[in-house]
């Protein structure tokens, strides 16, 4: 098993969508600091299995399922960020991340940091899409997101962890 840090948009969001995913073992949610910045900000560490899921596909879906090429007010709280555990995987998502620029039609603006600290959200709100995806903001944010990982990644979509309101009719 792998861990790789993932931040971007609301961490309720990024959790649905790796949780979704075939070879994603498990998605702990809540706030990342980097040794780079000591900010905490909204993210998700996905638990992977490298046999099932690669880190290129996951860094795939990451910057294909939020706004990664948009500086915007709330890019404190939403830090468009992938946390690496070793210098060896900080090398290649920094890779990674000059290819999948030149498949954007603007800049991204997603940063490979070095993980530093994890505070893990509260049980009432870990788990947001896959106790209740009828709630306004998972119709409203998580199911279109979902939607697009289906459209776009459907490979890597495991449909046993899929929840159905996310599904096209």
């Amino acid at each position: 098993m792998i861990q790789i840090g993932l931040g971007g948009g609301c961490h309720w969001c990024t959790e649905a969508v790796f949780q979704s995913l075939k070879g994603v073992l498990r998605v702990k949610q809540g706030w990342i600091s980097a040794r780079e910045t000591p900010a905490y900000s909204e993210a998700v560490i996905v638990c992977f299995d490298p046999e099932s899921i690669s880190l290129k596909d996951l860094v795939e879906v990451h910057l294909r399922t939020h706004s990664s090429t948009s500086q915007h007010f709330l890019r404190n709280k939403y830090r468009s960020a992938v946390y690496t555990f070793s210098e060896i995987q900080q090398q290649e998502v920094l890779v990674l991340l000059g290819e999948f620029d030149k498949s954007f039609e603007k800049s991204l603006i997603t940063i490979a940091l070095s993980f530093a600290d994890f505070k893990e959200n509260s049980e009432e709100f870990r788990q947001y899409y896959a106790r209740d995806p009828g709630k306004p903001f998972c119709k409203n944010y998580i199911d279109p997101k979902l939607q697009l990982l289906l459209k776009k990644f459907n490979k890597l979509v495991d449909p046993n962890k899929l929840k159905l309101s996310a599904l096209p009719d």
